[in-house]
């Protein structure tokens, strides 16, 4: 995917797609949550066509458990996508990190998809990069507002628009907790940038620069490199989604239900201009 960067240059886009999950609360925990159908087809195969409408050179898609059926799967479906396994399993940022050797040589921006956010449009999609480059951000982020924030983290606002911090709803003071524009954990990064952060913040390097996880599930959260980026003054910008269904991430099998529904009655027709 080309575009015009802010500097006048043309930058590619690859992806990331993050599909290691077990899916605990679905009904069928042995199953990898990627895999569960939408209209007899996997969740993953819609993030992966998403991807590839967009344009992204060299997807990536980063798999754990069930590894090898969504592998297979993906070998038949979409055969030019590339597979990096996250074996141990220790959060997001590790899971970004197990594509850098998919990446090597690729120059641009990348976007951070999820497997189990299978309602994004392409529409969403390209005013997210586009609203990237115009910025000269580091880091954009896709955002939402939404009626029930709880248990979201919540976007902070510089006054000229960019993002000065994400809280999540456990931190959050009584006032953030006003907020309504919440982290929908879809990004674009600059490439270069996003791996230098995350090699600060996982394990291979944490321990040079005093980091260690700041959670009860010594996890390396992605959320985490944005403190990286904010250390340096780099720009870190968001854009709301048209629709909140979009950014509706497929936990539990009623989530799965409802977001059969809404795919069903065209939430792509709701956000055609």
């Amino acid at each position: 995917m080309q575009n015009d960067h802010n500097n006048g240059s043309n930058r590619e886009v690859g992806a990331v797609i993050m599909a290691a999950g077990q899916g605990k609360r679905m009904k069928d925990p042995s199953r990898a949550k990627v895999m569960y159908e939408l209209n007899n087809r996997p969740m993953i195969h819609y993030v992966v066509d998403l991807a590839l409408e967009l344009g992204a050179t060299n997807p990536v898609v980063i798999v754990g458990h069930q590894r090898q059926i969504v592998t297979d799967y993906l070998a038949k479906s979409h055969p030019a996508v590339t597979c990096a396994v996250q074996d141990p399993q220790l959060g997001t940022g590790h899971a970004v990190l197990q594509s850098e050797k998919a990446l090597d040589g690729f120059q641009g921006d990348v976007l951070v998809l999820s497997g189990d956010v299978p309602l994004l449009t392409k529409r969403t999609m390209d005013n997210l990069v586009r609203h990237h480059f115009e910025t000269g951000a580091v880091a954009t982020i896709l955002t939402s507002k939404m009626k029930d924030p709880a248990g979201y983290g919540r976007i902070v606002r510089n006054p000229d628009g960019s993002v000065k911090k994400i809280v999540e709803h456990r931190d959050a003071s009584e006032e953030e907790r006003k907020i309504v524009e919440i982290n929908s954990g879809i990004y674009v990064f600059d490439k270069e940038k996003l791996f230098d952060g995350l090699h600060h913040i996982t394990p291979n390097n944490a321990h040079l620069h005093h980091i260690t996880p700041n959670n009860a599930q010594n996890e390396y959260y992605l959320t985490d490199v944005f403190e990286y980026f904010w250390r340096h003054q780099w720009t870190v910008s968001a854009l709301v989604a048209d629709h909140e269904d979009e950014i509706r991430g497929i936990n539990t099998y009623e989530q799965l239900e409802q977001a059969r529904g809404i795919l069903n009655t065209g939430l792509a027709a709701a956000s055609l201009p």
